[in-house]
């Protein structure tokens, strides 16, 4: 575990089993290790307001996973499978104990995928907007593929990031300015060719790497957070229903789920509604009813 000149402060990295280096942010102490895992495209810094609000209790480790953030970025085709092996390598590596699994968007498919590979990966899940909730047949995949907003990922225009982040947000985007700029750092120095292969493989391994049919497998606890205003989940285009719809969908599958649907939020629910997500993971892992 090493701290590297130039990195920001708080960032450590480590060389996984299969050689491929990764960065992480370690903060806080407690019996509970919380790990982080971001969405498509995102990195570790999506978490800077829950960790600053729940390193007091827990320990909180929050990954870049490899070919995002401040990781190696690898000319590889990225997956579900990859990712969750790769959160998985750093619980041992680091020798975590008494884990809660917390996944945001891509991220909370990771560690459905992660869970449904090592049951006893994690003691605790907590998903935020969650992907993995949706199916997709044949023709729905080309069609998400047409109307997700790729250009705007793939792009290395500061205007094009930043109009993409903010939709993920209901309301006051510009709070993500800090979180935008550290993107934007990251992505001028990321190979055009090599950024375009992670999203596009990242996206077709959410696609066709399906965890929805599984969820009755999962075993642990489990504390599903909605933005009740998620504009991307469900892809609304494809599936004319409703977050909560989705949501209590996928819950109802699960041995032992609760589901909060956090108001006047969007995609980015535990950055944009951070004091409202950090006291339902605080209660949730006290074993509280919320």
């Amino acid at each position: 575990m090493t701290k590297e000149a130039g990195m920001p402060s708080g960032y450590r990295k480590i060389r996984l089993s299969n050689g491929y280096t990764v960065s992480y942010i370690d903060e806080g102490e407690g019996a509970q290790t919380i790990v982080l895992i971001h969405g498509l495209a995102n990195y570790s810094g999506t978490w800077a307001k829950n960790i600053e609000g729940l390193k007091q209790k827990y320990r909180c480790i929050a990954i870049d996973l490899p070919g995002n953030g401040y990781s190696e970025k690898p000319d590889i085709v990225y997956s579900m499978q990859f990712y969750a092996a790769c959160v998985y390598d750093l619980i041992r590596l680091l020798q975590l104990r008494h884990v809660v699994l917390c996944g945001h968007s891509m991220g909370g498919q990771v560690a459905l995928t992660l869970l449904l590979n090592a049951p006893d990966a994690a003691e605790q899940l907590i998903l935020c907007a969650p992907a993995g909730f949706e199916r997709f047949n044949l023709f729905e995949k080309t069609m998400y593929r047409s109307v997700i907003s790729i250009a705007d990922l793939f792009s290395s225009e500061e205007s094009s990031l930043r109009n993409s982040i903010y939709s993920s947000f209901y309301q006051n985007p510009s709070q993500a300015d800090a979180m935008i700029a550290d993107m934007v750092q990251i992505l001028h120095a990321y190979p055009a060719r090599l950024y375009r292969k992670m999203v596009e493989s990242s996206i077709d391994g959410m696609l066709n790497e399906p965890v929805y049919e599984r969820l009755g497998e999962i075993s642990v606890p489990v504390l599903i957070i909605f933005g009740a205003l998620d504009a991307l989940i469900p892809n609304k285009l494809l599936h004319p229903v409703s977050t909560e719809q989705l949501a209590r969908g996928a819950m109802a599958k699960m041995k032992a789920a609760q589901l909060e649907m956090v108001p006047f939020a969007g995609h980015f629910v535990q950055w944009e509604k951070a004091d409202a997500v950090n006291s339902l993971i605080i209660s949730f892992l006290a074993g509280e009813n919320l």
